[in-house]
């Protein structure tokens, strides 16, 4: 009965283990509470300044700001390359419901080009969409006002002010100066990223391309607000801006001044319109270019402001290939311009001498064969001397002493006035040329019977032909060598670089190169009196052309053979089509005496050096000397 009376249920025991759990329970809050407190405490006091800087950082975006490019000016400071302000077109692509409608749309309003399109969209998909994407670089006041009218038919796509260089002389001075293109994957794979951050365009030839480090400048940057998507926004308080560190102003480009003069570069220019060939001018006395043009040009401000395919395919489908800088990069046979080098040469070693005589007969023949080294004059000159051969460009005196050179000679000496190397000019881009030589023909030819140097490959080269190779720069070099009787500059464009901001000018000085050292000064004597005949002698070859100048000048022409013909066949240019008559080269310089201008060209297919190139040699002399038409 007593055990029936026991409680069901012990309150005192269930009472304890409730206040024990109660006891773990709050012990246990009060420890997540501080390790919540302690985590917020160290989120909000101890890491407060690291966590506010990035929380700065998702809210305010540091933007680069390209530099202003620097000027090219020429040695009369007259501008050859600047920057102007221009309208580009730009389009928004989430602001643009459909791209492909837009896009047709623009062009079938002449706009763009039907055939960018694909390029615009692939632009458009490879970056933010908040990002405008540029749909032309620059446009015309009818487009403006054009575009200005249908605006409203056209959402998400405006345009917006931008500097974009500009050369006022266009394609006057395009082989010369250069051009900025937009930036390509292989820029940005050798560029600086942080020096080129915020910039569209680079130098890609001439001084654009080899003084890009002075022109380009240092980019700054500024800090812009943006929400969490990046995409800027308004700023409603100036505290935030208070807070933020000072924008870095970018430091505009250097100012360029090179020794190119745009007159002498214009009658240059014009003298070979409707021609191709080439033309460079130097100074003697210090290696300066005066004038460089290739013809035919273009217009480099097509690739600054961006150009569309089908013109790109233009310029580079053109026959006459506008692209292509003949000036520094053509290598032609030097013809018979070589002559007064040889001649010199043959001095030197005893080949000849000043006394030594002998017929043209109109062709030469080597012992005990039956190969006819024909004379540019059929009939022949007659007895000739080393002057007569030079003045009247006799091909067969020089045929006769070739072996008596021979071909290392040749190389040696020809290789002093600088040809079959660069000549290390400051605008870059050249070619090498050649001058062969036994050794050359032994390395580049793999066949036995073809690494053998023959004497009739000797003959050829004496007058120029053959292997042998020569860019317009390296002729004029070597003209200018000639002037100075031995003394040597490298040619360089760049008279000074400037400092924008202070006005500080850093003057490029001449660079002297290793003389053409002859033992007997009277052979410079008698070689340039020979080049002065050229001109100005009674049988000179351009004696039709130096007739009547106020100054002495020298000069010496050239041929060079484009296809070669059969033994007994007659060479009649006017038969041959035109790509396929000779190149007609001249070198000069002027005064006699005093020399300031050196000059070399070639007109490609112009038949004749002495009544195709050498008036255009007297023209840029006369211009450069004061006797021109246009002088003052």
């Amino acid at each position: 009965m007593s055990a029936l009376l026991s409680p069901i249920k012990d309150v005192h025991s269930e009472r304890r283990m409730f206040l024990s759990r109660v006891v773990l329970a709050a012990v246990v809050s009060i420890l997540l509470l501080g390790l919540v407190i302690a985590r917020l405490v160290q989120l909000q006091v101890v890491d407060h300044e690291l966590f506010a800087e990035k929380s700065q950082g998702n809210r305010v975006r540091i933007e680069p700001v390209p530099p202003i490019r620097g000027l090219v000016f020429d040695r009369k400071d007259r501008v050859l390359a600047e920057n102007l302000p221009a309208y580009q077109l730009e389009l928004i692509p989430e602001q643009v419901d459909d791209i492909d409608d837009t896009l047709n749309r623009l062009a079938s309003i002449n706009l763009i080009e039907f055939e960018d399109i694909p390029r615009i969209k692939d632009l458009s998909r490879s970056g933010p969409r908040f990002k405008p994407v540029t749909l032309k670089f620059r446009l015309t006041d009818e487009e403006i006002a054009s575009f200005a009218i249908q605006r409203p038919r056209f959402p998400g796509v405006d345009f917006q002010p931008r500097l974009v260089r500009h050369y006022p002389d266009g394609e006057l001075v395009s082989h010369a100066v250069g051009y900025v293109g937009a930036l390509s994957t292989d820029d940005l794979e050798r560029l600086d990223p942080a020096a080129y951050a915020g910039t569209s365009h680079t130098g890609k030839t001439a001084v654009e391309s080899s003084f890009e480090s002075d022109l380009h400048g240092d980019a700054g940057y500024r800090h812009m607000i943006t929400n969490a998507r990046g995409r800027q926004v308004p700023s409603d308080t100036s505290e935030l801006l208070d807070s933020l560190p000072f924008d870095e102003t970018p430091m505009p480009g250097a100012n360029v001044y090179l020794s190119l003069d745009l007159d002498l570069q214009r009658i240059a220019t014009q003298a070979l319109a409707g021609r191709r060939g080439a033309l460079v001018a130097l100074d003697p006395q210090n290696g300066e270019i005066l004038a460089l043009v290739s013809a035919p040009a273009f217009d480099p401000n097509l690739f600054a402001v961006g150009m569309s395919t089908s013109q790109y395919r233009e310029l580079s489908e053109n026959p006459d290939r506008p692209l292509f800088n003949r000036a520094v990069r053509g290598a032609y046979p030097p013809g018979s311009t070589i002559k007064p080098m040889l001649a010199l040469a043959a001095l030197e070693k005893n080949a000849t001498n000043l006394t030594r005589k002998t017929v043209c007969h109109g062709y030469f023949q080597l012992p005990n064969d039956d190969h006819r080294y024909r004379d540019w004059k059929p009939e022949g000159h007659g007895p000739v001397d080393l002057h007569d051969a030079i003045a009247q460009s006799c091909d067969v005196y020089f045929y006769e002493i070739s072996g008596d050179i021979g071909i290392d000679t040749m190389h040696d000496y020809l290789t002093r006035f600088g040809l079959g190397s660069k000549t290390g000019v400051d605008i870059g881009g050249e070619s090498t040329g050649l001058v062969p030589s036994r050794e050359w023909k032994r390395n580049n030819f793999s066949d036995r019977d073809n690494q053998r140097w023959y004497h009739g490959e000797t003959v050829i080269v004496s007058i120029g032909q053959g292997y042998m190779l020569a860019t317009p720069l390296q002729l004029a070099s070597a003209a200018a060598a000639l002037a100075t009787r031995g003394k040597r500059y490298r040619p360089h464009m760049v008279a000074a670089v400037e400092d924008a901001l202070t006005g500080e000018r850093r003057m490029v000085q001449p660079e002297r190169l290793p003389d053409v050292e002859i033992s007997n000064e009277f052979y410079w004597e008698n070689v340039l009196g020979a080049m002065h005949d050229v001109m100005q002698g009674p049988r000179g070859t351009a004696r039709a052309v130096g007739f009547g100048a106020p100054y002495e000048m020298a000069g010496k022409s050239g041929t060079a053979q484009v296809v070669s013909i059969a033994q007994d066949e007659e060479y009649d240019d006017a038969e041959l089509e035109e790509r396929q008559r000779d190149h007609a080269l001249f070198i000069a310089f002027a005064p006699l005496d005093e020399p300031r201008i050196a000059v070399a060209l070639i007109v490609e297919n112009g038949e004749s050096g002495s009544s195709v190139a050498a008036p255009i040699a007297r023209a840029v002399m006369d211009a450069y000397l004061g006797f021109g038409d246009d002088a003052s």
